[in-house]
């Protein structure tokens, strides 16, 4: 099958792979669609050693599953893990010990024809929510996750740093909550999708300091990070959504001081996701700048790491 190989920091078209043979408890999805997201982007710069398919958000159609998934659209939560281990019996599986992740690690991702999940991983797409909408589930979910490890409430004062393609999504679910949101970007066009939902936006400038209780930094650069520290009042929480390729240099002393809370995040609920999608309380249509079948993948990636480039989408099949 034809597929998007990486290895040593290098990305290839290739027609060779052989096409993936299910194990037990696991299904066979065509892929459809599938989206570029910062992660494939920075596993290109070396943020992690990554070999194999890239890609985790996507679309598919079971081919080989249980009757029910049969020949249904699904999108799929990206860690497959082994249910056991101490994380997985305390409800916490997405950091499993002996996971795989698609696309990132030890596990082929969505840029390929065909791929495997576990059938368990696995949700139906609703009817009314169009392939190209529902590839971003996984990212929507990832913006979701916030409210489920911080609670989010209309007297809280929540600053989010960062327009970017994760940015978007972060601030239209924490608008949903009625807080006091203020989103700040580099982008008059980018801003200017929020801004038609009654988003306040502005630049860095227009970020007051010591006044937020939440900032979340999406940019997953050292100056957005700058920016979303200094806005916090004491005793604020400091969520970071963004995965950094270099390392990162800051103040720990001016944290331990403002007694601040530093909390990362990652994957998030499919399910709510969905809802939120199948409800058109998300808009992410106005995100896709850019469509490129499989073969023209290169170029895709190219297009993608441009400078104000929002998601970029594969059609697979």
């Amino acid at each position: 099958m034809k597929g998007l190989w990486l290895e040593n920091n290098q990305l290839q078209l290739r027609t060779d792979i052989p096409t993936p043979e299910p194990p037990l408890g696991e299904a066979l999805v065509r892929v459809l669609r599938a989206g570029i997201c910062n992660t494939d982007l920075e596993l290109l710069k070396g943020y992690y050693p990554y070999t194999g398919i890239l890609g985790h958000e996507f679309v598919g159609v079971v081919e080989q599953g249980p009757d029910n998934l049969f020949n249904q659209r699904v999108v799929g939560e990206i860690n497959a893990v082994c249910g056991y281990c101490r994380f997985c019996r305390n409800n916490q599986s997405t950091h499993c010990e002996n996971r795989t992740v698609l696309g990132i690690v030890n596990r082929h991702g969505a840029f390929a024809e065909y791929l495997c999940l576990p059938i368990e991983n696995l949700h139906p797409v609703p009817e009314n929510v169009p392939t190209e909408v529902a590839t971003f589930t996984e990212p929507l979910a990832a913006a979701l996750e916030i409210q489920q490890q911080v609670e989010l409430g209309a007297n809280d004062r929540v600053v989010v740093v960062g327009d970017g393609k994760l940015g978007q999504l972060v601030a239209q679910t924490i608008a949903l909550t009625g807080c006091e949101l203020l989103v700040v970007g580099r982008h008059a066009d980018k801003l200017a999708n929020l801004e038609a939902r009654g988003i306040q936006t502005g630049l860095a400038n227009a970020v007051t300091d010591r006044y937020f209780d939440i900032s979340v930094e999406c940019t997953g650069n050292p100056e957005g990070f700058a920016i979303a520290h200094r806005a916090l009042r004491p005793r604020g929480t400091l969520v970071l959504k963004s995965t950094y390729a270099g390392n990162l240099s800051l103040d720990a002393s001016s944290l331990v001081v403002d007694e601040i809370t530093l909390i990362g995040s990652r994957c998030g609920p499919f399910a709510p996701a969905l809802e939120l999608l199948a409800a058109g309380k998300v808009d992410v249509e106005p995100l896709i700048h850019a469509r490129y079948h499989l073969s023209d993948g290169l170029a895709a990636f190219q297009y993608a790491q441009s400078r104000g480039v929002l998601k970029v989408l594969l059609e697979i099949s």
